[in-house]
């Protein structure tokens, strides 16, 4: 996971060694958060690596620098070079990208005009693999769309993932469900989360959600096996007597749920929609189907 000694690297306009990376502890964005950043997957297909929906990465890349009055100097075309330039220095089939924008030397409260970019690519298997997550309900809540944009990008907005994971894990648990400022369900701690219950999909609405990548390719997946996903408020009562339920995100693609707060579903998860959707995401990604979603 994550890089050895030799990784290869892209740093404000060069390929460094990691070791040769140097960052100043002066970063307005080491004192304040303000960054902004992707996860991305590219996979081993037929047709040799290919990395799954980059332009819409990329995009959401700008915006979130947008957002934060970052300035990214490279088009989405040349993002998606760079990255692929790296799996090729760093002799990698199966790669997780991470581009990484943050401010340059400044203390002060205001945006200032230098700017940094990171981008490495190395091994990482899917972040739950085969393994069925326990979940449940943090006492840390998703951070409130009236505070930032919560359909950007941002480092900061990771402070209370960070914090109800560990709660979660402690409480002996592998995943934390966080509800909204208003007491629904937004999303698990760093990925998007949908329930199935007679032949139906459910999820969040947006507006208090992360729009994940990986949840918009899902919705699309359910609708092409003839599944209605509805998407609205969903209260903690209506996780009562479900039939299944997963998580989304690019770590984790298509990831079943065992439990909610130790409640456990009506179906096995090999029996539900979910499981269902899980195979046929990892056909699309590799390659296998629908090959116009990865260039």
């Amino acid at each position: 996971m994550h890089f050895n000694e030799n990784s290869i690297v892209f740093y404000n306009g060069q390929y460094l060694n990691i070791k040769d990376v140097k960052l100043s502890p002066y970063s307005q964005s080491f004192h304040y958060g303000n960054s902004a950043f992707e996860g991305i997957r590219a996979y081993d297909t037929d047709s040799g690596t290919r990395i799954f929906k980059p332009i819409e990465h990329f995009k959401r890349l700008h915006y979130s620098c947008s957002t934060l009055f970052l300035t990214l100097n490279y088009t989405v075309e040349e993002l998606t070079d760079i990255s692929y330039e790296l799996i090729r220095r760093n002799h990698l089939k199966n790669a997780y990208i991470r581009p990484l924008v943050f401010a340059g030397d400044n203390l002060s409260l205001t945006p200032g005009n230098s700017h940094n970019i990171f981008i490495g690519a190395f091994s990482w298997a899917v972040y739950y693999g085969d393994q069925q997550t326990r979940l449940m309900t943090s006492s840390y809540k998703r951070i409130s769309p009236s505070a930032f944009h919560v359909d950007s990008k941002v480092n900061g907005q990771y402070v209370n993932a960070v914090m109800a994971t560990r709660e979660a894990k402690q409480k002996g648990f592998d995943e934390a469900l966080l509800l909204d400022e208003h007491g629904f369900i937004a999303q698990c701690a760093a990925s998007n989360f949908f329930y199935e219950k007679d032949n139906t999909i459910y999820t969040p609405e947006l507006g208090s959600i992360f729009p994940g990548i990986t949840r918009s390719t899902v919705i699309d997946i359910a609708s092409d096996l003839g599944y209605e996903v509805i998407e609205k408020k969903i209260k903690p009562e209506d996780l009562i007597d479900i039939d299944g339920a997963f998580s989304t995100g690019t770590a984790a693609e298509v990831a079943g749920i065992e439990s909610i707060d130790g409640k456990s579903f009506r179906k096995k998860w090999e029996d539900t929609i979910g499981f269902e959707i899980s195979v046929k995401y990892r056909k699309r990604v590799t390659l296998k189907e629908y090959k116009g979603y990865i260039i």
